[in-house]
Parts: C-alpha cells; structure tokens; sequence
C-alpha cells in the first residue's frame, strides 16, 4: 500500500500564499501521475492540479488556474502545489492522489492511493 503524507496547511488570510506537499516513500513515486483535490464543508471533492510522471505536462482547474502552480521533485518522491492569491472559497481540506499508469487526470475514479488530507483555511 502506497502511503501519502500531506503537509504545509493552515490559516492564511486572503491574497496570502501557502505551499502544501505530498510525500511518500514509495520508490516508484517517479512513475506515478499525481493530482491534488480538495473538498469544502458541503461539497463535493473536486479536482484542482495533476502532473504527469516527468513532470512536463499538468492541468489546472478553471478556478486556480493562474494562481496555483503544481510540480513534482523525483529525486525527493514529493509533489507539491504552491497555492497564490489565496481566496476564502479555496479553503478546503486538500487531498493528493497517486495514479500507477503514470498520466494525468481529472478523475478521481483513475487514482489509486489518496492521502489523509491537510486543511486550508483562507481568511477573508
């Protein structure tokens, strides 16, 4: 089983900045297509980033598209989504998925291991 550790959320006010990364120890993290998600009180997870297994192609969502950047350091099996301009309606509890085959995706049926989630809460 592939575990995924989530760090880097908290309070921030709005048009602040927060980095959130995902770890894990897996030695095939480097092979794997990585996506962040999120979930606010009431809603539905959504898909916000995702990043092929080189790192050469992502995907944004339309609402953090311009604001948030996702990357991936092989070298280090982390990914991590630098979040800017932050607005109240981005806070959420933020979750990082895994895909096996490699590629990206704004599924969330195509990812095979989900961590724990990590909170982030945008003061207005």
């Amino acid at each position: 089983q592939v575990q995924l550790v989530e760090s880097g959320g908290g309070l921030v006010q709005a048009g602040g900045s927060l980095r959130l990364s995902c770890a894990t120890s897996e030695r095939t993290f480097s092979s794997y297509g990585m996506g962040w998600f999120r979930q606010a009180p009431g809603k539905e997870r959504e898909f916000v980033a995702a990043i092929n297994w080189s790192g050469r192609s992502t995907s944004y969502a339309d609402s953090v598209k311009g604001r948030f950047t996702i990357s991936r350091d092989n070298a280090k099996n982390t990914v991590y989504l630098q979040m800017n301009s932050l607005k109240p309606e981005d806070t959420a509890v933020y979750y990082c998925a895994a895909d096996q085959a490699g590629y990206i995706s704004r599924s969330e049926r195509v990812y095979d291991y989900w961590g724990q989630g990590t909170q982030v809460t945008v003061s207005s």
